[in-house]
């Protein structure tokens, strides 16, 4: 049976990777729509070959070359939030969620159908409105596949058995590019060596917090709303190698993982044929030619961007929201040269603590969700360097 797929992100490192599927299975996914943010050449040229039906770029000032680049192509377009939302609202099964940031909340949001799937790979989803968004989800009969591996992993190790009978789900991260370097030499790392992934291929931001280890304490916020797990069942291993993505501890002894080589279009895969698997032509996992697989704790004393990750979930309310918000301008600070790296977690800290004694209640909305990143974000920019 063939289904019809919208890409929100379709221009990014995910969405590219979602069309390899797609074009490798064009008789089971047709593309309705693609939403990208500012490239109308690079929007249009990935709506023609994935022929879909509609193509909407968030910048609206990029209208006019979007619609004169699919000239003759029958394809409609649109520029604008509205056409954004029109893409994420066209009638589709399955609705890839991969714009990167708070941009995406919106869309995110308004692909939320009675009986459609999501193919989740927009975290603030879940770590600004996470709340809100599965209380959503589960109002409309919504079905969210996590795209992301570790997640993905989690998804189908968990499927072996009960939610009451988890000890400890983990996801694993590969230490990124400071993994075995000193604190000493971390704090005097440049922007450029931070985002040298040692492993994916990703953007910018997303390569930082893989430095700073916050992508997975991020990640760990999207584990306890998908899944319906507590802090104290969740946990990191770092794992170089980056094989084992994600581990089910069980109340028995057992131990059920999710391995796969590093490609983001093993999952991607999963979640837009979830119980269908799709026969990808990528190559196979050969444990024996690996040889050897390692792991290790994670040093939060080297990467307190994860501890400051685990203490937000633990704290609940708003305090995941305002640290994502704290992450992303500290972050930009960084990669514009105005801070240190170990000035990351210090300002993220700072913010937070500034926030703990209100005790904000977690977004009830995706609009709440935006006020209170918007004031956190207005916190930490007070923190920056002119």
């Amino acid at each position: 049976m063939t289904r019809t797929l919208t890409i929100l992100g379709a221009t990014g490192s995910i969405g590219r990777s979602t069309a390899d599927v797609v074009l490798a299975h064009r008789d089971e996914l047709r593309v309705e729509a693609v939403v990208g943010g500012h490239d109308a050449e690079a929007l249009a040229q990935t709506a023609r070959k994935l022929g879909a039906r509609f193509a909407a770029l968030a910048d609206e000032k990029g209208g006019a070359a979007l619609k004169e680049a699919l000239s003759g192509s029958g394809i409609g377009s649109g520029a604008g939030a509205a056409a954004v939302s029109e893409a994420a609202e066209r009638d589709a099964d399955v609705v890839l969620a991969a714009i990167s940031g708070t941009a995406g909340l919106r869309p995110t949001e308004a692909a939320l159908k009675p009986g459609r799937r999501i193919a989740l790979a927009n975290k603030e989803s879940l770590v600004c409105a996470g709340e809100a968004f599965m209380a959503e989800t589960r109002r409309l009969g919504v079905e969210i596949l996590p795209v992301d591996s570790e997640h993905n992993a989690l998804d189908q190790a968990l499927a072996a058995g009960r939610n009451g009978d988890v000890e400890k789900a983990i996801i694993t991260a590969t230490g990124g590019p400071f993994r075995t370097w000193s604190r000493e030499r971390i704090a005097a790392a440049s922007p450029a060596e931070a985002s040298a992934h040692p492993v994916w291929s990703m953007g910018s931001k997303i390569n930082i917090d893989s430095a700073t280890l916050m992508n997975k304490g991020l990640e760990l916020i999207e584990a306890h709303h998908l899944f319906g797990l507590e802090a104290e069942r969740l946990d990191v291993l770092v794992h170089p190698e980056a094989i084992v993505h994600g581990l089910v501890q069980w109340s028995d002894g057992a131990v059920t993982a999710g391995l796969a080589l590093p490609d983001m279009r093993v999952p991607i895969a999963n979640a837009l044929r979830h119980h269908e698997r799709l026969v990808m032509p990528l190559p196979r996992l050969d444990l024996a030619s690996i040889g050897r697989l390692s792991f290790e704790e994670a040093d939060e004393a080297r990467f307190p961007c994860l501890a400051l990750a685990r203490a937000a979930l633990r704290a609940g309310g708003a305090m995941p929201t305002i640290l994502n918000a704290a992450n992303e301008i500290a972050v930009a600070a960084f990669m514009a040269g105005k801070i240190g790296f170990y000035a990351i977690s210090e300002k993220v800290e700072f913010v937070c603590s500034s926030f703990s004694g209100r005790r904000l209640a977690a977004p009830a909305t995706i609009s709440d969700a935006l006020a209170i990143d918007e004031e956190a974000r207005d916190a930490a920019r007070q923190l920056i360097p002119k």
